[in-house]
């Protein structure tokens, strides 16, 4: 690991026009993030989209883009993808509220067509979790097992490291299971306080201020093949700055670049 990334979504905020957006990305990149993976582009051309982040020396690496028109318009997702420069096509989740093993199946059988296009592109079709993977489903698998059973090769995992945590799951034994499946590694710390009934509860905080071990799950991802890492803080401050200033310090420190 010797660059960083950044989820766009941390700075959704600032990015609805292309004057906040050619200053955002400036921003990001004097904090130290040379790559992207996209949430959208917010209403503006992918084209004008990756101009405004390539021209502030960041490279778009993934997206998190709706999975329907991949499924339904392959064709305009590829040549939209194309414009953005990257060969990671992706979405953001699936499955919230899902307990039937027969809807995932659904699922897993239109992601690995919709990969399967993408191959013919030297492209691939990438999955971000959360922690409803991890429950279990009328037939005693958890989405993430059929996912793991399922996806075809050419389907790449987005691990989170913080969702993995939260849904009672080890970080690194994660990273290992999916060694070789993983090309982009989303950096994301939880750490625990009290909530006003005094009841303890996790929360996203900056990368370095909570308790995943960072140094440890790294190593593991460098020796797994992961080749993009990405920090990304859901509830980032709206003034952006200090805080992932903080992660991208911390990352650089800790990776010694």
């Amino acid at each position: 690991m010797n660059k960083i990334g950044i989820q766009l979504y941390s700075v959704r905020d600032h990015l609805t026009t292309e004057e906040d957006a050619r200053a955002t990305f400036k921003k990001l990149r004097e904090l130290g993030y040379t790559e992207a993976q996209t949430a959208g582009c917010y209403g503006m051309d992918y084209g004008v989209f990756g101009k405004l982040a390539n021209d502030a020396g960041i490279e778009i690496v993934g997206t998190h883009d709706p999975f329907e028109p991949m499924v339904n318009d392959i064709e305009t997702c590829i040549e939209n993808h194309k414009k953005l420069g990257t060969t990671n096509m992706g979405i953001g989740g699936f499955g919230w509220g899902v307990s039937e093993s027969a809807v995932v199946e659904q699922f897993i059988a239109d992601a690995n067509k919709v990969a399967k296009r993408l191959k013919e592109e030297g492209m691939k079709f990438t999955y971000h979790n959360h922690s409803q993977e991890f429950i279990k489903l009328d037939n005693g698998k958890t989405m993430m097992e059929m996912f793991m059973d399922g996806f075809d090769d050419n389907v790449s995992f987005v691990l989170d490291t913080y969702w993995v945590q939260n849904a009672g799951g080890d970080v690194c034994t994660w990273i290992e299971k999916l060694a070789g499946k993983i090309d982009i590694l989303h950096l994301k710390d939880m750490a625990v306080k009290y909530d006003e009934n005094n009841a303890v509860v996790s929360y996203i905080t900056e990368v370095g201020n909570g308790n995943i071990d960072f140094k440890k799950a790294i190593e593991t991802a460098e020796k797994c093949g992961v080749k993009y890492f990405c920090v990304e803080q859901d509830n980032c401050p709206f003034e952006f700055e200090p805080s992932l200033k903080a992660s991208s310090d911390y990352l650089h420190k800790l990776c010694g670049f």
